[in-house]
């Protein structure tokens, strides 16, 4: 009788062999408010209309304050289908702290009367305590949130608190190397309203595609593809299941040595572009445009950025 031979071992077969999933060994997945942030990159430039100038000097390594200011028009609800602008200007003064890593204070007074507030503190390796709050002079648009978010080792959740008796909680977990599965409830007390969402996020060195649901009728999906070190291309789709309305974006992402472009075209004839380009150190020049041959309404800005 013939003697049988054991196959020899293919790289493939040892490829099989280290895919197989550690479930005790997973990691940790991003917060669940940040599910679509590489496509967000691409498809939400800081765009902006007019002139922007930024100055951030440097105090110490922890104390920096901040100068802001915006001149361009700012468009006024109207009932009929023309966008009606008026021209403002605004100057912002901000303070930020940092002692990294466990503390980020941040604040910010405006001309037209706001104050935002921004604190960020590590309780602990694992446990984050975080609070916003805006302060207006217009009635019943002030608004204060405070979460707790908790890192384990493989999942991540996080509570919320926040005025009109709105009460938030989300969960994340990684499911394997690669896929994190998600969930989300809140309650807003004073409008009487309450949602649970669904989440999925599968990443891999190339590309990253999420979906998201929710009970309110939303439905979001979104794609990024990097084609290299220095060029993604990403797409989402946001529909409303309740109100039957669709809307599909596609962007870019291209960082050069110099420079970086952020650019997408929409569904509704919206294209929009944002440049940003290091003239020297701590100076940048920035260029921001959208185009919606839709509403027939033109944006382009300019702006310095000075300080790191």
């Amino acid at each position: 009788m013939a003697t049988l031979v054991p196959p020899i071992p293919t790289t493939e077969d040892h490829n099989k062999v280290d895919e197989k999933v550690d479930y005790f060994n997973l990691p940790c997945p991003i917060p669940f408010e940040e599910l679509h942030r590489e496509a967000m990159m691409s498809l939400k430039p800081d765009l902006f209309e007019g002139m922007r100038f930024d100055f951030t000097k440097m105090l110490n390594q922890k104390f920096c304050l901040n100068h802001s200011v915006m001149m361009g028009p700012t468009e006024i609800p109207s009932q009929s289908a023309e966008t009606i602008k008026i021209p403002t200007a605004n100057y912002d003064f901000g303070a930020t702290f940092i002692d990294h890593p466990r503390l980020l204070l941040l604040g910010r007074v405006m001309t037209d009367g706001r104050v935002n507030a921004r604190v960020k503190y590590d309780l602990s390796e694992n446990l984050t305590f975080k609070a916003n709050a805006q302060l207006t002079n217009e009635p019943h648009m002030s608004h204060g949130m405070i979460n707790f978010d908790y890192k384990g080792k493989d999942y991540r959740t996080q509570f919320q608190l926040g005025n009109g008796a709105l009460l938030g909680a989300s969960y994340i977990q990684s499911v394997t190397r690669h896929l994190s599965l998600g969930g989300e409830v809140f309650w807003a007390g004073q409008h009487r309203k309450s949602g649970v969402g669904y989440a999925a996020r599968y990443n891999t060195d190339k590309w990253v595609a999420t979906g998201q649901v929710a009970s309110t009728g939303m439905v979001l999906l979104s794609y990024v593809q990097k084609v290299s070190e220095k060029v993604s291309l990403a797409s989402d789709v946001m529909c409303n299941y309740l109100s039957r309305d669709v809307t599909a974006s596609f962007g870019y992402d291209y960082i050069l040595r110099q420079c970086r472009l952020r650019g997408k075209i929409d569904s509704n004839g919206c294209v929009a572009a944002f440049l940003e380009e290091r003239l020297n150190m701590g100076l940048n020049f920035i260029l921001s445009a959208e185009l919606d041959h839709r509403k027939k309404d033109y944006k382009f800005g300019f702006g310095l950025t000075v300080g790191e």
